[in-house]
């Protein structure tokens, strides 16, 4: 367990607008830590989900002195007794996920590790974080990004500001778009594009993005893909897509902003699924899915 000495007010000031109301001492108390429900501890900042069963049980129950809750958790009499701070916010997990990142989260430093490999031509800000082992090719790295242990990212990548790419990462390899002569040998079509990543970026650790055949693939702001993810030539990603483990995009696919991916989808090649949609586990998309909807399945349908 990480321990680091926070402030209260400062996490107040910190979620801003989102408190909606706060509940006994502030002035003088502090965390330390984040910890599951097993590990929790007086100095552990806590929280309980807003749609969780016998929350308010929960909350009176937790050995934590200050908890991050939603606003139907009523300040009783046991929690003023135990002299209880409860920070009302309208989506906890939000809230509790936005702290952790801002106060205890350790970030990487701006450093080019001298065991990586860096092309004369590439364009890397001074204050990425480059780790050991990693190949980079006449690409652009933009600021506050890292690239975690063995990450490659070839030619002809541009990768935006407070992106994190995962260890073991491929950016901008060939796909194999095939062809076949009158005798059936194979020659890889040749691809040419590269790849544009936005800001906010991550992608998780072994995973591979393809460049464009002849333009290039697009990943945009704020989307978050997870391990073992293939991203095939010339797909867009619009603004924050989020694609969980070992899912494959087929060549050209197009996903919506906001859309939802879980693990172990196949998407065939060329298919647009719209904004907001969400495909389920395990699904295998053969069709186009519009805005708005679930699909799930073998091939994907509906949900109705």
């Amino acid at each position: 367990m990480k321990k680091k000495t926070v402030e209260i007010k400062d996490i107040i000031a910190f979620l801003g607008d989102s408190v909606v109301a706060v509940q006994g001492p502030v002035d003088g108390r502090t965390v330390d830590n984040l910890s599951d429900p097993q590990h929790t501890e007086k100095t552990t900042l806590d929280w309980v989900k807003k749609s969780k069963e016998g929350k308010q049980q929960i909350v009176e129950s937790s050995p934590a002195d200050t908890l991050i809750v939603d606003p139907e958790i009523e300040y009783n009499d046991v929690l003023k007794s135990r002299g209880k701070t409860l920070i009302a916010v309208a989506r906890p997990r939000m809230a509790i996920s936005l702290v952790a990142a801002e106060f205890f989260l350790e970030k990487d430093p701006a450093f080019i590790h001298p065991g990586a490999i860096i092309d004369e031509e590439a364009v890397i800000d001074p204050t990425a974080y480059i780790g050991p082992g990693c190949i980079v090719g006449k690409a652009k790295i933009g600021a506050h990004t890292s690239l975690k242990a063995g990450v490659i990212i070839y030619d002809d990548v541009r990768i935006g500001d407070d992106c994190l790419i995962q260890a073991g990462a491929v950016i901008g390899t060939d796909g194999n778009g095939c062809q076949r002569d009158a005798e059936g040998r194979l020659f890889n079509f040749p691809h040419l594009g590269g790849v544009v990543i936005g800001n906010n970026v991550e992608v998780g650790a072994n995973s591979q993005i393809a460049r464009g055949v002849f333009s290039d693939t697009i990943i945009k702001d704020g989307c978050k893909l997870s391990g073992l993810c293939f991203i095939a030539h010339n797909c867009i990603l619009e603004e924050n897509v989020w694609i969980t483990g070992n899912t494959m995009l087929c060549g050209s696919v197009r996903i919506g902003r906001n859309a939802t991916i879980y693990s172990n989808v196949t998407v065939r090649d060329r298919a647009q699924i719209g904004e907001r949609a969400v495909v389920g586990m395990g699904s295998l998309v053969t069709k186009n899915i519009p805005a708005g909807e679930t699909w799930f399945g073998t091939p994907a349908r509906k949900k109705e």
